[in-house]
């Protein structure tokens, strides 16, 4: 007769970690559509906006190909954390995943760390789609240029990761697609993503210094020379967007576990 499975027995937190980050991974697989959707749509749009412009200069040795790369860059990053990331959590808290792992040795930040974690790697992947489309369509930077702008934009998603999370936890499976889209799009227009913030009117522009993805798209406007403030300032802000939000995801996440467990 065995006893109860001694501490021991139970897998260390890195194979644990990385089992979780592989079902996220997973799970993404079993949805092609989400996922091509995620990824193709900022290709999409540089071959329709960016590639018939790549020769074109905004002046200051500036290219409009690599101004349309620098915002659809920031897109395709902060798509997925708040659609793939937000969305994935509130159908596995509908599916009672959430329950599942209690009953399980998983810790709960564990569960968390494996959704940012999967997340992060497709927001990669359709960086990288994109960077390889600019780059056979006549986008020329300079390695540096290339790789900070990879370094930021992935760094630096901390707000919008927030935002997802928010949306994940305090919303439901048939609420969060509509309540992201109510957030994310119009931010995404008043924040210069889609056009560039002089065409939109004087209003729209008063209030864009004050969102967290104008402060991230400065992140990779500054890298291809085209930024409106200093990198101290945009980091500065996205600092603040980062506590405010992932603080509010936190208080969502807090707040879900109580009505389930408490």
């Amino acid at each position: 007769m065995t006893g109860p499975r001694a501490q021991g027995d139970v897998a260390p937190i890195p194979g644990i970690a990385w089992a979780q980050v592989r079902s996220v991974l997973l799970a993404y697989w079993r949805m092609p559509a989400f996922v091509l959707i995620s990824m193709g749509l900022p290709v999409m749009f540089f071959v329709f906006f960016g590639l018939p412009n790549v020769g074109r200069s905004l002046g200051n040795g500036i290219r409009l190909g690599s101004y349309v790369l620098a915002s659809l860059s920031a897109y395709a990053v902060s798509n997925v954390v708040v659609y793939n990331v937000g969305i994935g959590v509130a159908n596995q808290r509908a599916r009672k995943l959430d329950l599942l792992q209690r009953a399980t040795p998983l810790p709960a930040w564990v569960a968390v760390l494996g959704n940012v974690v999967g997340g992060l790697i497709l927001a990669l992947l359709a960086l990288l789609a994109l960077f390889a489309v600019a780059a056979l369509g006549g986008v020329r930077m300079g390695a540096g240029t290339w790789f900070t702008l990879l370094l930021w934009l992935n760094a630096g998603c901390l707000p919008m990761l927030g935002l997802g999370l928010a949306i994940g936890y305090g919303a439901g499976p048939n609420m969060a697609p509509a309540l992201a889209s109510l957030i994310y799009l119009p931010m995404a227009f008043a924040s210069g993503i889609f056009i560039p913030l002089r065409q939109l009117p004087t209003f729209i522009q008063s209030i864009s210094h004050y969102l967290p993805l104008y402060h991230y798209g400065q992140l990779a406007w500054i890298t291809v020379g085209a930024g409106d403030e200093t990198l101290a300032r945009a980091l500065l802000w996205v600092a603040l967007w980062s506590v405010a939000l992932l603080g509010l995801a936190s208080r969502a996440y807090r707040l879900d576990a109580q009505r389930k467990f408490a």
